[in-house]
């Protein structure tokens, strides 16, 4: 299956990435202080982790994120929407992946979770994206969907801060 989009790869190098037709998504959430933080944050975001502590279920071809590992994340047991890693990357302050879009996603477009240390120390989570409804239930749900969207980028943000909770004690 192809990409159901043309500028596969956008968020990589600038996730603001926003192509004419699109909607945009950025959201970031501080996920708190230090090198114990930032490790666990980015393993939780490597291995699908955070996903699952927000109650989505997802099926994928590999256990950590890496290019071509094919994920259909299910929503409310009901809606699946079959993705595509098209880049992942860990260093020693960034780390992260995107997936884009196939066909049956109720969406077109790129999605990319990333969690950074700054140079203060703080972990922060952005999730950010670009997409355009697919289905007609995505269009028939016009502002409610982008309004989904950025609610479940913040309840990636508030998993990730409660699954890095133990590490910001330690």
């Amino acid at each position: 299956m192809s990409f159901t989009y043309e500028a596969v790869g956008a968020t990589r190098e600038n996730l603001a990435a926003c192509p004419p037709g699109f909607h945009p998504l950025h959201v970031r959430t501080r996920i708190g202080e230090g090198g114990p933080v930032f490790r666990r944050a980015a393993e939780a975001v490597l291995t699908w982790e955070m996903h699952r502590a927000v109650g989505v279920t997802l099926d994928t071809s590999a256990d950590r994120a890496a290019p071509d590992v094919d994920v259909t994340v299910t929503l409310a047991g009901l809606i699946k929407a079959p993705c595509r890693v098209v880049w992942a990357l860990e260093e020693p302050r960034r780390a992260g992946w995107a997936y884009g879009t196939l066909p049956g996603h109720p969406e077109c477009g790129e999605e990319a979770f990333v969690v950074d240390r700054t140079g203060d120390g703080t972990v922060w989570l952005t999730v950010a994206a670009f997409s355009r409804p697919a289905k007609w239930y995505a269009r028939a749900g016009g502002a409610a969907t982008r309004g989904l969207q950025h609610a479940y980028a913040r309840r990636c943000g508030a998993a990730l801060r409660r699954l890095c909770a133990e590490a910001a004690e330690a």
